[in-house]
């Protein structure tokens, strides 16, 4: 991705999240993803993870 804001309507990171979410489902490994995601919810990464999400509100309501 390059170095050039493009604003709200960011066309090249659309395009990468598009890419991976595809490339994702296509793997076959979602439901092993899944279940890994909500292991580190209740495991030792439960504390940093509940920080993110806390940060990634603020952020959204700043």
């Amino acid at each position: 991705m390059s170095g050039k804001n493009q604003g709200e309507g960011n066309r090249e990171a659309a395009r990468e999240y598009n890419r991976n979410a595809t490339e994702t489902a296509k793997s076959g490994d979602v439901e092993d993803k899944a279940k890994a995601a909500k292991d580190a919810l209740k495991g030792d990464q439960a504390s940093e993870l509940e920080k993110a999400e806390e940060a990634g509100k603020e952020k959204a309501r700043g």
